[in-house]
């Protein structure tokens, strides 16, 4: 991690209709760390990522992210940043009338002026990357577990060398040998790729495992801004609540 910012959100809010989801919210993302994103039920950590994504443009507020002001920028420079970050769904959202191969190609073909041989050489590169078998690459998604639908989803997320990957709950629905599978996967391509990684995440294990720092929503707010083990001591209500639990608990206890 450094003291570079790539992502610089200021006074953020979003309303909707009598409600502000976010209310003055402020978080700094610097590049080579991987963030997690927090909090509890309706603390706006979905619309948080599709604020930055530019999916759900804010009511007021500043994202930068690689110093481009997102909401207002023209649709080209939109266009130009988008190409230097990647995405992982919570649902994976593969096209499921591709293949796998077709899905990582998918950006190649859209973006770059390649030769189609090369794309295809460059997608199954990808594809062996995040650890899935030559054998993979001509199936489905459908053909494919959710760990490896997660995996194939991931090959496509870093299909244009990104330097910024969002992670919208990436362990969800995994068993825990494929959900630690895919934790070692995310440090390992943060390693080596030098990526920047925003995690939204409940899975107490991931933060534990994975992030450099963890931000804490609620109140409409960011609350705090953590490593994980200083996280989990902090005392407001929220925080507490969250990380006490008895799962927190347990969680906790094996990480010390």
């Amino acid at each position: 991690m450094t003291s570079e910012a790539i992502i610089e959100i200021k006074n953020l809010k979003i309303k909707f209709g009598a409600t502000w989801v976010h209310n003055g919210l402020d978080l700094t993302v610097y590049r080579g760390e991987i963030l997690g994103v927090v909090g509890g039920s309706g603390s706006g950590k979905t619309t948080l990522l599709r604020e930055m994504l530019m999916l759900q443009p804010p009511t007021t507020g500043s994202i930068k992210i690689f110093n481009q002001e997102m909401t207002a920028a023209s649709p080209s420079t939109l266009l130009q940043v988008q190409q230097r970050w990647g995405v992982l769904f919570q649902q994976n959202a593969l096209f499921s009338s591709l293949t796998v191969l077709e899905n990582v190609a998918f950006s190649l073909h859209e973006y770059t002026k390649l030769a189609a041989d090369i794309i295809e050489e460059l997608a199954l590169l990808k594809i062996l990357s995040v650890g899935l078998p030559v054998s993979a690459a001509v199936k489905y998604p459908a053909e494919l577990s959710g760990g490896m639908q997660k995996r194939a989803a991931l090959a496509r997320a870093i299909a244009l060398d990104p330097e910024l990957i969002f992670l919208d709950e990436p362990t969800s629905g995994l068993d825990p040998d494929s959900a630690a599978g895919l934790d070692e996967l995310i440090l390992n391509l943060q390693s080596t790729m030098g990526l920047t990684i925003v995690m939204i995440t409940h899975d107490l294990d991931s933060l534990w495992c994975t992030t450099d720092r963890v931000a804490f929503l609620g109140e409409g707010k960011v609350l705090c801004v953590e490593p994980i083990e200083k996280l989990v001591k902090n005392t407001h209500p929220l925080i507490k609540e969250f990380f006490h639990g008895t799962r927190g608990r347990i969680v906790e206890g094996i990480y010390k």
